[in-house]
This record gives structure tokens, sequence and C-alpha cells, in this order.
């Protein structure tokens, strides 16, 4: 008899204990996911259409790596609404402007001519350092991105250095993990939040105007490289931007964007030492949590 009024009361206490909210088990099925794989992790997510957010470390500035180049776009269309430059503009290629790492100029012959649009394009899909640099060249350099990133209220979001200068400091460090570890030298910096409102403001149309916005919406579209965020997501279009240098880092921020549904996802990453591919696998897992859990509703 003693043994049975045990169980009453352990299940008693089970059956008095209030049920967990969905959204704060999605959170706690995300959270098991990060600490499958020993890295620093930060996350915001918000749906556009109910309100509902998850932040884990989302106020922390972290490097954004090439994640920095969505912001630089956006600087590159206020520029180009105030008349300073176009789309249609034309650049010429030269060897000194080639830079090593993610892209396809730098396998392109000197003399190649690209409109501004094109630089933009392959920026972001792409990743390429060479047309970053040649868009912070356009614009007038970080500090021309920070400014606008001040004037817009967003306090981590800063673009640290050119592509040129990040490959520089990393042929003078004395290891990849060192350089990686002291942190000294990042590309680009940005809490999860900050870069995830960012995406809001270009989702709702806000970011310039709604023609510059959908302009860069249909940029991140064509996004190539798929092996994080959209990896396992099915019913949604994501567009979104890669960050990397892997294993120590990889990022991706987007959009699960269907019918009924408009996710903001932003996952960064840093101070891993393994391998590089399970931490891209669990940004994909992440991500799939995410657009199952909105697409069962």
């Amino acid at each position: 008899m003693k043994n049975i009024a045990l169980v009453l009361i352990a299940s008693m206490s089970m059956t008095a204990q209030p049920p967990r909210k969905p959204l704060a088990r999605l959170q706690a099925n995300i959270e098991q996911i990060t600490k499958s794989v020993n890295a620093n992790w930060g996350i915001y997510m918000k749906c556009l259409e109910t309100g509902d957010e998850i932040a884990i470390n989302a106020d922390e500035p972290m490097d954004t790596m090439s994640v920095i180049k969505i912001p630089l776009m956006v600087e590159s269309f206020r520029q180009i609404h105030e008349g300073k430059f176009s789309l249609a503009d034309r650049v010429v290629i030269k060897d000194e402007d080639k830079r090593p790492g993610t892209g396809v100029i730098r396998s392109l012959d000197a003399g190649a001519n690209l409109t501004i649009k094109d630089l933009l394009t392959l920026m972001i899909i792409v990743s390429d350092n060479t047309a970053t640099d040649l868009m912070y060249g356009k614009i007038g350099g970080p500090e021309a991105l920070n400014r606008e990133m001040d004037r817009l209220g967003f306090k981590t979001i800063r673009a640290q250095r050119t592509g040129k200068e990040w490959f520089a400091a990393l042929a003078a460090a004395p290891s990849r993990d060192e350089f990686h570890r002291q942190g000294k030298t990042p590309f680009g910096l940005s809490s999860p939040r900050e870069m995830g409102k960012l995406l809001e403001m270009i989702k709702r149309g806000q970011m310039v105007n709604q023609a510059a916005s959908d302009q860069m919406l249909a940029i991140l579209r064509g996004q190539v490289y798929s092996s994080r965020l959209p990896k396992y997501v099915t019913g949604y279009r994501v567009p979104h931007k890669t960050g990397d240098f892997l294993p120590y880092v990889a990022n991706d921020v987007g959009i699960l964007e269907s019918p009924s549904r408009n996710i903001i996802l932003c996952v960064f990453t840093a101070q891993h030492y393994g391998v590089g591919t399970y931490l891209e696998d669990a940004i994909g897992r992440v991500a799939e949590l995410v657009g199952n859990y909105y697409a069962a509703q």
C-alpha cells in the first residue's frame, strides 16, 4: 500500500506541472541541437505573422564573416537611391582587384566588364570577395556602412575591415586556430537579433524603399550555398546569406518564406574546432525544427 501511495503522489505531482508551451518546446529542442556540437551559438528567430520570438545569446556581438555583406548591400542600395551610382554602372576588373577565398571573379581574366548589379549579386549568392571589396570602394569603405547602421539604430552591426585587410591579417597570424581563438580581427560584427531586425526591415519593404527591398530579397533568393538553413527545410523558399571561416565559424541568416508564414532565422556560431560539416548539419537541423513547427500550424 505504501508503494501505491508513493506512485499516486508522484503521479499527482507530475500532472500538477503546467504543460510546456509549444514555443518553449521548440526553443528547448533547438537548445538540444546546440548542445550536440561544441561551439559558441547565437540564435534569433521571429515569425512575422505571429510575433513569436526565440532568442538564444541573441544580443551578443559575434563575428559575422560574410554575413556583413547584407548590410553592405543595404548601404549600396541606399546610395543608388540617392543617385550616387546605378545598378547599370560598369566596373572593369583589374588583376590587383582580385581577392582570395570565395567567389568567381578572381578566376576571370583582367578586363572583365561587370555591372554594379553583377557585383552585388555575386557578392551575395557566391560570397564573392573581389566583388565585396569593389563595393566597399564604391560606397566609401566600411566607415560608410557603419554610419548607415548607426542611423538605422543598429549598435552591434559593424563592418571591421575590407577583405584585403582581413586576408592580410590572417596571413600574418601564427596559425588559423590562433587567429580565430584570439578574435582580434573580425571581418564584421553583429548580434543575431540586430541582423534579424535588418532582415525584417528588408522583408517588410522598409529598407531604403519597397523597390530596393524587393531587389535585395530577389538577390538573397538566388543564394547558391544550401548546406545550412535550407538543407532540411521543405515547403519554404529561403533567401539567405552564409558567413564562413570553417571549421571555426559557420553562420547563416535568412527568411523561411511560405504563403502563410515568414520566419526570420539568424544562426551564428564561433569557437568550433571540430568537423565543419557537423556544425553545418546542426544549423540545418535548427532550421528544420523551425520550419516544421510552423508548417504544423
